[in-house]
């Protein structure tokens, strides 16, 4: 349910200059030395760059090295390095799975033999996930078809680690609802030694699918089943194993409690190969307990553990959720650690007696774990202490006796920024942007934040109707920032139109000062010009850097307090003068989209017209990771009670206003199901609305020549029609 349009160049963006050395991903590459860094170049091969020097570059893989004889060279879409450099690993011809390329070929292009040889003999094309060498480089592991393979690169000889993967038996990956939700999708980890591999097995056998009804790609319909545990089912079974690949016997890790009633979105080896490091969270996620486990004997003993009254969430607090790897500190005796135990997001060491320390002090959030540099006793963090809607970097001492955080942006650009910091801690990618000045990007020295290459970052002073940030508070005594884009020569005699936009979950972020945020992507010209006020508040349960009362303050309470904040918000802005009170639009796609409908079913008489897009109309429906962590687990009647209490099918009787939806036939995210029980709904009480369903798009509805241009079209000519733009 994570879809929302503001701030989405951005994110791709961050993720291009947040990634290292995954073979299936690409991006950026570092070298050891943390001052060279590798990257995919036009002409098709891998360059070495060097951050000193702008004009210095190398060729270390050639678009003609990545040639196989008789065949076009391959297309770079991901590679990565062993370790001693001697051979690259190239991702190519990659599909999609849910909702990224995580399948694909592999191939290895050894530097010294100068030979490429493709991984997988005999699979599938494009069958291949998640390979990579083994840290002695003379090996390589993948997944296909739910199995786990190891082959020795000097041979080609395949054995297979695991052989009771199918449909529903996943090893080394992972079911829907864990990508979906806590971002795993690599499920295997090699050993320090080379000699063993940790990998998750997902059980979802008990797992009911979820039926997509195809309708048009033959002469007669087909069901698409989706294995998808929806909230109060439940979830897959999951544990860990380890494989010895001399005998691929698996010895399974011993973690207590019911594998059903659990979850493990993390799993990394210590600093051993005899030991494995995981976290696992109770169902309901407000129990997080660390384990290590030893492979020996498959035992287990907890190190730490953390609960709390609402929930903890096992992806938020890593980088761009991205679960993948641990950082360890004094050769493997403690850990760094992210919690809001305190109230805020802040920085903790653990070591492996369970004893912490916090190491980021004071009442504001970190929002992003940038770089922990041991070498040199820092670790650097993204942060905005004064302004919810900014972020820029900031250091403090490994050890904890920072008494406040040292800021390394520079002050004088005000707006988002983010870094992607080399290993020696020296160097740093840098990004900026803010609402009226586009990305730019640049090598910068740290701590100096000095500029060593690329753009010469600078405000843009020349914007013309840019965003303008504001605040304001409702009659509840809730503070809310907010951006507006006012009309081309706005006369502040007259009174215009609103459109907000809606997102108001914990999923995502509306109003922040970044490049596109005032853009809508959904219409068709310019709002400005068509005179309409373009506008986003942020309520409580939004993921902003305002402590963890206020995004832990909707638990249970999704669809009642964060739809209360947008609606009193309204209420405020209705009342200034140059604002039409009679003209008041919201829209809003997935949690934007049950947001929208919300706000126009509980709220009739604050807004005239709603545009929806894939919204989860019934909580119930929606899958049991994502709902179950915010609004609990609904085992009985009481616990669904909130779930329905939320639901903007509980309301949709109120609707008085101009509705839209739309919603794809085939979205395996938020089901079809959705939008038929919000239609039988508005049908029972003859509530009348528009409806424009896409056969068999996704989550996205971008499948199919034409389908981007007509929901655009459709959204633009709707608000044109409902909502009228000008002064008045």
């Amino acid at each position: 349910m994570k879809f929302y349009q503001t701030g989405i160049a951005f994110l791709a963006l961050i993720l291009l200059l947040s990634i290292t050395a995954k073979a299936q991903r690409g991006g950026i590459n570092w070298a050891k030395d943390g001052y060279q860094y590798y990257s995919s170049s036009r002409d098709g091969g891998i360059m070495e760059y060097d951050t000193r020097d702008s004009a210095k570059k190398t060729a270390v893989v050639t678009k003609e090295m990545l040639t196989p004889q008789g065949k076009a060279a391959l297309t770079v879409n991901g590679f990565a390095f062993s370790e001693d450099g001697s051979k690259v690993m190239i991702f190519t011809n990659t599909k999609r799975v849910w909702r990224y390329n995580t399948r694909g070929d592999y191939w290895v292009y050894d530097i010294n033999a100068k030979t490429l040889k493709q991984l997988g003999a005999g699979k599938p094309e494009s069958s291949l996930m998640f390979a990579k060498f083994s840290p002695d480089g003379t090996k390589a592991a993948y997944v296909s078809g739910h199995n786990v393979y190891v082959e020795d690169l000097a041979s080609g000889n395949i054995s297979p680690m695991t052989t009771d993967g199918a449909s529903r038996i996943i090893n080394g990956t992972f079911d829907w609802a864990y990508e979906e939700e806590f971002d795993c999708r690599d499920g295997f980890r090699w050993s320090p030694d080379s000699k063993l591999i940790a990998y998750w097995q997902i059980d979802a056998r008990k797992i009911k699918n979820y039926l997509m009804l195809n309708t048009t790609d033959s002469i007669y319909p087909f069901t698409v089943p989706v294995e998808y545990p929806v909230a109060g089912e439940d979830p897959s079974s999951c544990k860990i194993g380890v494989v010895d690949i001399s005998t691929a016997k698996t010895t399974w890790i011993d973690v207590p409690g019911d594998n059903i009633q659990h979850y493990i979105p993390r799993m990394e080896w210590t600093t051993n190969s005899n030991e494995i490091i995981l976290e696992q969270l109770n169902r309901a996620q407000n129990d997080s307990r660390i384990f290590v486990g030893n492979v020996s004997n498959g035992t287990t003993h907890i190190i730490h553990e953390e609960k709390s009254d609402t929930w903890i969430d096992g992806k938020s607090r890593w980088n761009g959720g991205n679960p993948v790897g641990w950082d360890w500190l004094k050769d493997g005796k403690s850990f760094i650690w992210v919690s809001e135990k305190d109230g805020w997001k802040h920085i903790y060491t653990i070591n492996t007696e369970g004893k912490e320390k916090l190491i980021t002090k004071g009442n504001y959030d970190i929002i992003a774990l940038d770089r922990v540099d041991e070498a040199n006793g820092f670790v650097y963090f993204t942060a905005s202490p004064d302004n919810a809607t900014q972020a820029y970097l900031f250091r403090v001492k490994l050890n904890g006796s920072s008494k406040m955080p040292e800021r390394l942006t520079p002050k004088d650009l005000p707006g988002t920024h983010s870094y992607t910091i080399s290993p020696n801690g020296k160097i740093a990618m840098h990004m900026f942007s803010n609402s009226y000045t586009p990305y730019e990007s640049e090598v910068v020295s740290l701590p100096d934040n000095k500029h060593i290459s690329g753009a010469h970052m600078a405000v843009k002073k020349d914007a013309k109707n840019k965003p303008e940030f504001f605040k304001i508070k409702t009659v509840d005594g809730i503070e809310m920032d907010g951006w507006m884009v006012k009309p081309t020569n706005f006369d502040s005699t007259k009174k215009y139109p609103v459109v907000f936009s809606v997102y108001a979950e914990p999923a995502g972020l509306t109003v922040a000062d970044r490049y596109g945020v005032g853009r809508n992507g959904l219409y068709v010209g310019n709002m400005a010009d068509d005179g309409y006020i373009y506008m986003a508040i942020e309520g409580r349960g939004a993921p902003a850097p305002k402590g963890a009362a206020w995004r832990h303050s909707i638990y249970k309470n999704i669809g009642i307090i964060n739809i209360r904040d947008q609606a009193m918000g309204c209420a405020v802005i209705r009342k200034w003068p140059f604002v039409d009170s009679t003209r008041i639009a919201v829209h809003g796609w997935s949690g934007g989209g049950s947001t929208t409908l919300n706000l126009l079913f509980q709220y009739p008489s604050l807004y005239q017209t709603g545009i929806a897009v894939a919204a989860v109309g019934w909580q119930l429906s929606y899958d049991n990771i994502y709902q179950e962590r915010y609004m609990g687990v609904p085992t009985d009647d009481a616990g669904r009670e909130p779930f329905i209490k939320g639901s903007p099918v509980t309301y949709a009787k109120n609707l008085r206003g101009n509705l839209l939806y739309m919603h794809g036939t085939g979205d395996d995210n938020v089901h079809y199901r959705n939008a038929e029980l919000l239609i039988n709904e508005l049908i029972k009480y003859n509530r009348q609305f528009q409806l424009m369903s896409y056969p068999n798009r996704s989550h996205g509805i971008f499948e199919g020549e034409g389908t981007s241009l007509f929901l655009h079209t459709m959204f633009t000519n709707y608000l044109k029609e409902h909502c009228p733009g000008g002064g008045k």
